[in-house]
């Protein structure tokens, strides 16, 4: 249900912002690819618990690298027409993006965790 509700609104604004089309999928991609960035660095597993404030930094500092690199592209070849729809566009696709990554994170960890209950039986 919640991801036909994000499939509806998805569409939707895609609909509202056919002027802007865009600045709108701009807005998604590159709010995907930091997302996605972001995630790849700050959950990697390591067998030093003190590195995990460092790849919390590095997730953060790739997120904002490739924010300021997706916008430089952007204005550079002329894609974001208009700043609100880019803007609206990457704040609702990184909420949506952070959402799908930590229900399939938390599936993968369910999946472990079956496993070995699995195993352990």
């Amino acid at each position: 249900m919640k991801l036909f509700i994000i499939f509806m609104v998805s569409i939707s604004a895609g609909v509202a912002s056919a002027d802007h089309l865009h600045s709108f999928l701009l807005g998604l991609y590159v709010s995907t690819l930091a997302v996605g960035s972001c995630y790849w660095f700050a959950f990697r597993s390591s067998r030093f618990p003190q590195l995990a404030l460092l790849l919390l930094l590095c997730g953060l500092f790739s997120k904002i690298a490739v924010t300021v690199a997706g916008v430089s592209w952007g204005i550079s070849q002329d894609l974001i027409s208009s700043p609100l729809v880019f803007s609206l566009s990457y704040l609702f696709f990184s909420l949506v993006a952070s959402y799908v990554w930590f229900v399939y994170r938390e599936k993968l960890m369910a999946r472990k965790k079956a496993r070995e209950e699995l195993k352990a039986a």
